[in-house]
């Protein structure tokens, strides 16, 4: 982590004031790491019955099959109650179901127990979601363009409006940051640039430093690239890159990582060259490729929607796995140089409430209130917003 100069750094739910919490689903089967497998699931569920249909679905307190809600904000699932509906499964979604493993949704609001529409009304391809990891060994924030279910921290989207509108900054951060550098600054800008500077208590120092601003949002944005995945793929340097050099089996039961081989094991499948950063990279005390491949290898209870998924290891969770080990080893590199990051010239707390940018409004930390469309209630009636 950086290291600074002052005690009087601003707090991140000052800079980017609205925050939600995370999704919560409330069964598993409705998440999947191939879209096949969830379409397959929802058709068993709608061709069961009676209390087959209810045991399957894994009611809780908060959604039964005869839970009356509203349809998703952006989808169109339909929204009678489960326990007579029928019709197809609603095309699945990409979302980020834990630290860097990106997985697929039934995009159903009769299927998750909390959803937070408040977040699927500003999910678009202009959308960056952080979402604070909890404070374990690791990585403070995660941003993704995916809807993130990555719990326990607040998720903070960058806009607060579909379309890139309305960044979710202390109004008058911009500007003021602007004044100070002596050129203009994007909602991007200070989100890179927060990526790089935040420290464990996650107070963000800033910087009146053009030059070491410069140098922290350049590591903050390849943090950006690496951790949305938009774009080029990223790739370790030639020789450095992970193939698979012994067939994996057709169902991988076991995990294992020799060090001095730089050699990931599964079964009797064999992928290298994997980097000792790549392997050791935590989020919150878990290491991330350990707990991607359990949620791909474990095995789900018999009987169970989650039962449904393939009969064999896909090529494409393969290509998923040397893309994640790419991913780990470079964000680990980043790391390192953002330990090198020592903030000076700093802007303090103080300053920005002398210049009027703290403290935020009480309308800042809430999410917008009026949006152009309407959304559909339970059982097909209008909802506004």
């Amino acid at each position: 982590m950086p290291s600074v100069t002052h005690d009087d750094a601003p707090p991140l739910a000052d800079l980017m004031p609205w925050s939600v919490a995370p999704p919560r689903l409330g069964r598993g089967w409705p998440t999947a790491p191939d879209a096949a497998s969830l379409k397959a699931r929802w058709d068993t569920l709608l061709k069961a019955e009676g209390p087959d249909r209810e045991a399957l679905f894994e009611p809780t307190r908060s959604r039964t099959l005869r839970s009356a809600v509203g349809q998703l904000p952006g989808r169109t699932g339909g929204t009678e109650k489960l326990a007579r509906a029928g019709g197809p499964c609603p095309d699945p979604v990409r979302v980020l179901a834990a630290p860097y493993d990106e997985q697929w949704l039934i995009p159903d609001h009769r299927l998750i127990d909390a959803a937070r529409p408040e977040l699927w009304r500003v999910a678009d391809g202009q959308q960056v979601f952080v979402t604070e990891t909890g404070g374990g060994p690791g990585p403070l924030l995660i941003a993704t363009s995916l809807l993130p279910l990555v719990r326990p921290g607040r998720i903070r989207p960058l806009y607060r409006r579909p379309g890139g509108e309305e960044p979710n900054l202390a109004p008058g951060l911009l500007e003021h940051l602007g004044s100070r550098l002596g050129h203009p600054v994007s909602p991007l800008d200070v989100l890179a640039w927060t990526l790089t500077a935040v420290r464990p208590d996650l107070t963000v120092p800033l910087t009146e430093d053009p030059e070491l601003w410069s140098r922290g949002t350049g590591s903050g944005h390849r943090l950006l690239w690496l951790m949305r995945r938009n774009g080029d793929r990223p790739k370790l340097p030639g020789g450095r890159r992970p193939y698979v050099r012994a067939p994996l089996p057709p169902r991988p039961h076991t995990l294992h990582y020799d060090r001095d081989e730089e050699t990931l094991h599964l079964d009797e499948g064999r992928v290298s060259p994997v980097p000792p950063q790549a392997w050791d990279f935590e989020v919150n005390g878990v290491r991330v490729l350990e707990e991607w491949f359990t949620r791909r290898a474990a095995e789900p209870e018999p009987g169970t929607l989650s039962a449904i998924r393939p009969a064999t290891w896909p090529q494409s969770w393969t290509s998923e796995l040397l893309e994640l080990i790419t991913i780990l080893a470079l964000i680990a590199e980043a790391g390192r140089q953002q330990d090198e990051l020592t903030v000076t010239s700093p802007i303090t707390a103080a300053e920005l409430r002398e210049a009027g940018v703290l403290p935020v409004p009480d309308g800042a930390r809430k999410p917008a209130s009026v949006l152009d469309h309407h959304e559909e209630g339970p059982e097909g009636q209008l909802g506004l917003i």
